[in-house]
């Protein structure tokens, strides 16, 4: 009788799995955070710096995602800038300004993605 192996993952594994698992809730957490402090401090008024706070939120989160929730990510991203910074009303519309913070947003939600992808690409086959 031969004893049976079981293969462990490494230790950081889990973590990262994990992290990979709630990446999108905690984006959405912390959306939901950032808005309150814009419009708490009155920062909804600047518009175009909320965009890249959100795109830098964006990528963030982006990057600690499962990259085929990266739609979801720029999806949530959007719909908490759009509705509480643009239209302040949580009113979702797609005017011209609407359009602009996705279009910005989603570059942002690939480049997040793309990175992660890139090494983790990296450190599936290191260098020789």
């Amino acid at each position: 009788m031969t004893p049976h192996r079981t293969h462990t993952a490494p230790a950081g594994a889990a973590d990262r799995t994990l992290a990979r698992d709630l990446a999108l809730p905690l984006g959405a957490v912390g959306a939901t955070l950032l808005v309150t402090a814009l419009m708490l401090t009155g920062g909804t008024a600047h518009a175009p710096v909320a965009l890249a706070v959100f795109a830098l939120l964006t990528v963030a989160v982006s990057l600690l995602a499962r990259p085929v929730l990266m739609p979801a990510v720029v999806l949530v991203s959007w719909m908490f800038y759009d509705g509480f910074v643009v239209n302040q009303r949580s009113d979702l519309a797609f005017q011209p300004q609407d359009r602009t913070g996705l279009l910005v947003l989603l570059p942002a939600g690939v480049a997040g993605a793309g990175c992660a992808a890139a090494v983790r690409a990296v450190r599936r086959h290191p260098a020789r």
